[in-house]
C-alpha cells in the first residue's frame, strides 16, 4: 500500500482515537478557554496594552492552544508505538510516512476546531478584529502554519519518547513556551535579561503577526520569521522522523 493511499486511512485511525480519548479532547478545547478567561477576568485590568486586554490576549490564547494540541499528538504516536501496532501496519505494507502523516493530519483537525472555539468565547468576551479578509486569511494561514509544525515535532518528540508519560511532558514545555513572550504582556515590561529569549524565540513572532494581522496594523517581518520558523522546524522534524521511525521499526 503506498503512502498516498495509506494516509487518509492513517488520518482517519487518528481522529477515530481522539474522539475517544474524551478526557484529552476536552481538555485541549476547555484549557485555553479557561486561561482565556483566568487572564481577562482577573489580571487584564492590571496590564495595560493599549487595547482592550481580551484583544491582546487572544493571539497569545490561540498559540497556546495550539501549542497544547498538538503536543498531544506526541503522546499518540508513543503510544502506538509500545503497543506494537506498528507491526502490523508494516505487514499491510504502511510506510512510516503514512503512519506519521496521519497523526500529524488529526492533530491539525483537533486544533483547528480547537482554535475556532478559542475564537468564538473570545468573541463573546468582547474580542474585535479590525482585519478584513485578507488579514484574516494570512493570520489563519500563519496559525495553520504553526500548528502544522508543532504537530510534526510533537510525532517526533513521540518516537523519540520511550513511553507515553514521557511524551506527556512535551505538554509542560510547549504550554510553558507561549508565557516568556509577548503573549500576555509586552515584552519590554520584562526583565531586561530576559528580552533576548522573549523576543527571539517561535512564539514571539507568530503571536505578533496574528495579533498585527488580526488588528490591521503594520507587522514588518515578523510573518516572514514566523513562517520561517514553522517552515524550518517542520523540515527537521520531517528528515528527523523519517529515520527515527525506520531506527524504531526495525
Amino acid at each position: 500500500m503506498s503512502d498516498l493511499t495509506a494516509w487518509p486511512v492513517m488520518t482517519g485511525r487518528a481522529v477515530r482515537l481522539s474522539l475517544r480519548n474524551l478526557d484529552a479532547l476536552l481538555t485541549s478545547f476547555l484549557l485555553p478557554v479557561l486561561v482565556m478567561l483566568l487572564f481577562v477576568y482577573l489580571f487584564g485590568g492590571a496590564i495595560q496594552t493599549g487595547v482592550d486586554y481580551v484583544t491582546y490576549a487572544v493571539p497569545g490564547i490561540l498559540v497556546m492552544c495550539a501549542s497544547y494540541g498538538a503536543s498531544l499528538t506526541a503522546v499518540a504516536v508513543s503510544h502506538d508505538m509500545s503497543r506494537g501496532i506498528v507491526d502490523r501496519f508494516r505487514s499491510m505494507d504502511v510506510g512510516g510516512g503514512a503512519f506519521l502523516g496521519g497523526h500529524v493530519a488529526a492533530g491539525t483537525v483537533r486544533n483547528l476546531t480547537s482554535l475556532a472555539i478559542v475564537f468564538a468565547v473570545a468573541f463573546l468576551l468582547g474580542f474585535r478584529a479590525d482585519a478584513g479578509l485578507s488579514g484574516w486569511a494570512a493570520a489563519v494561514g500563519v496559525l495553520v502554519a504553526f500548528v502544522l509544525a508543532m504537530s510534526a515535532v510533537s510525532a517526533l518528540v513521540g518516537l523519540l519518547a520511550k513511553t507515553p508519560e514521557v511524551a506527556g511532558g512535551f505538554t509542560f514545555l510547549v504550554m510553558f513556551l507561549p508565557y516568556p513572550s509577548s503573549a500576555f504582556v509586552p515584552v519590554h515590561t520584562m526583565p531586561a535579561w530576559l528580552h533576548g529569549f522573549a523576543e527571539n524565540q517561535p512564539a514571539t513572532p507568530i503571536i505578533e503577526s496574528v495579533r498585527g494581522l488580526l488588528l490591521d496594523r503594520p507587522v514588518g517581518s515578523d510573518p516572514w520569521k514566523a513562517l520561517a520558523w514553522c517552515g524550518g522546524l517542520l523540515l527537521i522534524s520531517a528528515i528527523f522522523s523519517g529515520r527515527m521511525f525506520r531506527h524504531r521499526a526495525r
